[in-house]
């Protein structure tokens, strides 16, 4: 913001235009956010937790995976199949810059109220 009159600096972007739309959805920041506060996370917790059909967490899963930001791991407990979902490095760097950004955002809104 130029100092004095309010108005965004022309070389500074909108908050909102650096949301990474992978990241950004509900779901797979859900997903992410909960991977990023466990070592790995099992599949039925993710859908339990976030409400979510096999189907529908299956494809976010997907999504994820194929940018990079989660590794899927599949083995057994016992006789039972399991699915494990792990963030990686590339997957903690996306949610911390997605988390700046909407703390970036909170920040504009808050100082646009006023005191």
């Amino acid at each position: 913001m130029t100092p004095g009159t309010g108005t965004p600096e022309p070389e500074a972007g909108h908050a909102v235009t650096g949301l990474d739309e992978v990241v950004h959805q509900r779901a797979r920041l859900g997903i992410l956010t909960i991977a990023h506060e466990a070592r790995r996370v099992e599949f039925g917790y993710l859908r339990t937790h976030l409400e979510l059909t096999a189907g529908n967490l299956s494809r976010h899963l997907s999504v994820l995976e194929t940018a990079g930001l989660i590794e899927i791991e599949k083995g057994y407990e016992g006789r039972r199949g399991r699915t494990w979902i792990t963030l990686t490095a590339a997957g903690r760097s996306a949610l911390t810059d997605e988390v700046a950004r909407l703390k970036q955002l909170i920040i504009r809104v808050e100082s646009a109220n006023g005191p």
